[in-house]
């Protein structure tokens, strides 16, 4: 099992998306933060699970909601969760 780092760019990606549906309704806030991080879970003891981008060569995303996508990268230690972007953003 890999372990799961979070990058700096993916923690802000994630406060931000939080802080934008906070403002209108922080228990659903607190509901969305738990499903983008628990969206990665499967990944650490199966790498390989989710596609690999097409938008971004050497990443792999996981449709975490049908508007959060979570962009990770399998490395030799760990797995590294380098962003998490709105589906309707264009990225990168």
């Amino acid at each position: 099992m890999l372990l799961i780092a979070w990058r700096a760019t993916a923690r802000d990606d994630l406060a931000q998306i939080i802080r934008y549906i906070a403002f209108e309704n922080p228990p659903a806030a607190r509901r969305m933060k738990r499903l983008l991080e628990e969206s990665i879970l499967p990944a650490a003891e199966h790498p390989y699970l989710y596609r690999q981008s097409e938008r971004v060569p050497g990443m792999r995303e996981i449709v975490a909601h049908p508007n959060y996508i979570v962009f990770y990268r399998v490395a030799a230690t760990c797995i590294e969760i380098v962003n998490v972007v709105h589906a309707r953003r264009e990225f990168p």
